[in-house]
This record gives structure tokens, sequence and C-alpha cells, in this order.
């Protein structure tokens, strides 16, 4: 047998040596069946949450309402208090509640809709400098789309109040469905949990679920709790500051900044526009309309990343990339109210993977 010169002999290795592009062919086409599998389910079930939201959205959040004063009514009936009184008082406020909010809204909401031509022509006369911007993207518009595109200003009235009234119905009933879920989860939350429980096998897996359900209960009260003392805050100083400039009706600006920010990034954003809108109307200049928004800006940056990070930042870090993915996806699908339970909907489901998914063992309570 002939000497195989070195080099010859080092490329020879390297050949049998180079891996396979595939292993096992057969493989691959599990792996592939196996994610075929999992994205069918997940386009039917997002099919499933959005062909069901009517009856969805107002169960869900009242589960999730329910989870997050489950400590509260929790706390209620070691002094004694049957759940079933604590229920039905958590509904009295928030009955109460509304019916404040929207006593307080209805006079100056009227007053700004019966100046709606005076409002309308005030803001176009100080948004002139926008005129020439505006008529070249209508110029393009109309070269690609044509005249059709604009919107009919003669459109019947009909046309306005049929989507209205379509609209509200169902919002009632889902309102009732909301309260009425409401009441029976905080009455039975305690003996629902109880039997969920029993369907579990091992002591291991009954200790986990109990172990997720009081996390996610703590989780969600904290955040409640926090988010609301720091909006009370910005309710305050929104107040003050509205105050101050020379708005008209300043409570009211306060108590919108302070509900708007219970939505991450798009409440202060409408909050943004709304005062910048109300600042046009009632202020002579542009500059001085531009006061109020860039203040809130400022305020809801500093609570966005200072504030609210610092206190609940150690017990429970939400990305915000994945809030801000969280609130899109829910917005698109459910629509106001996705928005309201992204983030809560967002607490839940981290709490759930980091004990399913632990970066080291759970530590279960024995």
């Amino acid at each position: 047998m002939e000497d195989i010169p070195a080099g010859r002999e080092v490329r020879h290795e390297l050949f049998i040596s180079d891996p396979l592009p595939v292993d096992s062919v057969d493989k691959m086409w599990v792996s592939a069946g196996q994610g075929a599998i999992i994205g069918i389910f997940l386009l039917l079930f997002g099919a499933f949450l959005y062909i069901g939201r009517a009856i969805l959205v107002p169960i869900l959040a009242a589960a999730v309402l329910a989870l997050t004063l489950a400590p509260l009514v929790r706390a209620a009936k070691r002094f004694g208090i049957p759940t079933w009184i604590t229920a039905i008082l958590i509904l009295l406020f928030g009955f109460g509640a509304l019916s404040l909010g929207a006593m307080a809204l209805a006079k100056p909401v009227s007053e700004w809709i019966g100046r709606a031509p005076e409002i309308i022509a005030s803001v176009r006369a100080k948004l002139a400098v926008l005129d020439q911007p505006l008529a070249a993207l209508h110029e393009l518009e109309t070269a690609l789309f044509g005249d059709s595109a604009g919107l009919n200003a003669n459109m019947p009235a009909s046309n306005v109040v049929l989507p209205v009234v379509a609209f509200v119905t169902p919002a009632a009933g889902e309102l009732v469905l909301f309260f009425t879920t409401l009441l029976f989860f905080l009455i039975g939350e305690i003996e629902l949990r109880n039997q969920v429980v029993t369907l579990f096998g091992g002591r291991d897996a009954k200790l986990r679920f109990l172990k997720i359900m009081r996390d996610i209960e703590r989780n969600l009260a904290s955040y409640l709790t926090v988010v609301t003392i720091v909006n009370i805050g910005i309710a305050s100083i929104v107040s003050l500051g509205a105050w101050l400039i020379g708005f008209p009706n300043p409570v009211i600006f306060g108590l919108l900044a302070g509900l708007f920010n219970y939505v991450p990034y798009i409440g202060p954003a409408l909050m943004v526009l709304v005062l910048f809108g109300v600042g046009l109307v009632t202020f002579s200049s542009l500059a001085h309309a531009l006061i109020a928004p860039l203040g809130l800006v400022a305020l809801t940056t500093l609570e966005g990343h200072v504030v609210t990070p610092s206190i609940i930042g150690r017990r429970l870090t939400l990305n915000p990339l994945l809030v801000f993915l969280a609130l899109a996806f829910w917005t698109w699908m459910w629509g106001p109210i996705g928005t309201l339970l992204a983030t809560p909907l967002s607490i839940i489901g981290l709490v759930v993977v980091n004990h399913l998914f632990p970066t080291d063992e759970v530590q279960l309570p024995e």
C-alpha cells in the first residue's frame, strides 16, 4: 500500500469528521409536525378568543378583578365578615365610584359638546400654520386614492346614531354579565379554588397550584395598590398644575389623568392629546397650550422610569417591550377592555411561567 502524503491525509480526515446538515430526516419531520400542531392550536385559540370576546371579556375581567380583591375578601373573613357581605360592599363601592365619576364628568362634557362649533373654529385658527402641510397631504391622498377617500360631511344622522346604539346595547349586557360574574367569583372564590385543588393527583402538584394562585393574588393586589397610590399622586399634581396654568375644571383633568394612567403608554398618550386640545381652545397662543402636555410627558416619564420601578421592580419586573407587545395584542384582540386587561394578564403569565419554568428549584411549602 502506497504512502499517502500528509496534506491529503489531513483533508481526508476533515472530510470524514464534517457533520451532516441533518442528523435524521425522520426526526426533522417529527419536529416540523409538532411545530405545525402547536401553530394550528395557537391559531384556533386566537380565533376562539376573538369570536367569543363578547362573553369571554366580561368573564375574564371579572375573574382578574376577583383574584386582585381575593386577599381583601380573605382578610374580611378572618375578622368574621361573611364573603357575601364583603362582595356586596365591594360592588356597592364600585357602583358608587362609577356614579360619582359620571356625575362629575356629565356637566363639563355637556358644556364642551354645546361649544363644539366654537371649539372647532378656534382650533382651526390656531393650527393655521399646518394648513400648507395638510393641503399637500390632501393633494397626495387625492392623487393616490381619488376624491372618494375623504369623509362625507353630509352623512345622515341615522348613520351616526345606529352604530352608537349597536355599541351601547351589547356593552350594557356585558356590563351586567361582568358585575354578576364578579359577585359570584368573590363569594365562591375560596370554595372554587379548593375544588380545583382536588383535581390534582399528587401532593406536589396541589402545593404548586396553591403557591401559583397565592402569588398571582399577591402580585395583582400589590400592583393595583402601588399603581393606585401613584395615580392618586399624579391626579393631585395634574389638578394643581392645571389650576396654576389656568385650565377650566382642573379637578376633572386630574381625575382623567389618574384614570388614564392605569393603562401604560396608551393612557398617558391620550391624556396628552386631551390636554393639548383643551389648551388650544382655552389659551390664546400655541406655546401656552403646549405647557400642560409637555408637563404631563415629563411627569409620566419620571413616574414610569423612576418611581414605579423603584417600588415594584424587585418584586415583579415586567419587560417594557413585553408590556408594549401585550398592549398591542390585547387591544387588537379585544379593544379598549383588552387594553385594560393587558398588564394584569402579563402579570399572571409571568407568575405562571416563573413557577412552571423556574431558574432554580421551587421551594414548596410543607
